[in-house]
């Protein structure tokens, strides 16, 4: 099978060469694809030097500035189908996903999912160096995603996931309102509604070492808008089947 893995990036020039060569050394042969934002650090043109280096391996989308993470996803999506990939993950540039857990996700899919999320939240999984309040943020982002939205998955805002072509390419993905983090959380929600079989795998997220958090207020405020959102579709989509269904 052939296995993509999309890292977005923005300001990541001390990350993005490590990463690149782990991944690449990964026995699962991946091809990467990194999306940048147009990153004044210099990202960019290491992500073009390291494509040149790699025979086809490794291919960069340039953007024209910082646009999100769900819109970098997207794209990195519509690329990794117009190229053929059977798997498609998708993964942070700061090493607090980790590329040695991939073999893994890609194990369980075999299993029979078709949606394997790199998880804090299972047994065996946890966290370094995060600050109790980044926990604590976690920590309700997901019950209330779990509340409002009947989400199966214990880490519902991770974005360390396999996805087997089949969900990305059976979804209507310019329906996906999310642009930023929130996009993680609609995008499961939209997996579950669809029927497809969500798995985890326990992982050890540790916080960046080199750089700077993309997590901001705006982010946060965001991600709460997006949950009310879709809590709001699902009383709709329930009071509809429950209208359309005969007694």
């Amino acid at each position: 099978m052939q296995v993509t893995v999309i890292v977005p990036t923005y300001n990541e020039r001390e990350n993005i060469e490590s990463l690149v060569t782990q991944l690449l050394s990964l026995p699962v042969a991946p091809r990467i694809i990194i999306v940048d934002d147009n990153s004044p650090d210099g990202t960019g043109a290491i992500a073009d030097r390291l494509a040149a280096e790699h025979n086809g391996r490794v291919e960069v989308i340039h953007r024209s500035g910082k646009l999100g993470l769900g819109t970098a996803y997207l794209a990195g999506f519509r690329q990794a189908l117009a190229d053929g990939a059977d798997l498609i993950c998708t993964m942070d540039a700061d090493f607090s996903h980790h590329p040695s857990f991939i073999p893994a996700m890609i194990e369980r899919v075999g299993a029979g999912y078709d949606l394997v999320i790199g998880s804090r939240y299972v047994r065996g999984g946890g966290t370094v160096g995060c600050t109790v309040g980044r926990k604590l943020l976690s920590w309700g982002a997901n019950l209330l995603a779990h509340l409002l939205l009947g989400l199966q998955a214990r880490d519902t805002t991770a974005g360390f996931r396999c996805y087997r072509r089949e969900v990305l390419a059976g979804m209507n993905l310019d329906a996906i309102r999310a642009s930023g983090y929130s996009f993680l959380i609609e995008m499961l929600y939209r997996v579950q509604q669809m029927g497809w079989r969500v798995g985890e795998i326990p992982i050890i997220f540790e916080n960046r070492r080199q750089g700077r958090s993309k997590v901001s207020r705006q982010e946060i405020a965001k991600a709460l808008i997006t949950v009310l959102r879709l809590a709001c579709l699902r009383i709709v989509d329930r009071r509809r089947h429950s209208t359309s269904t005969p007694s």
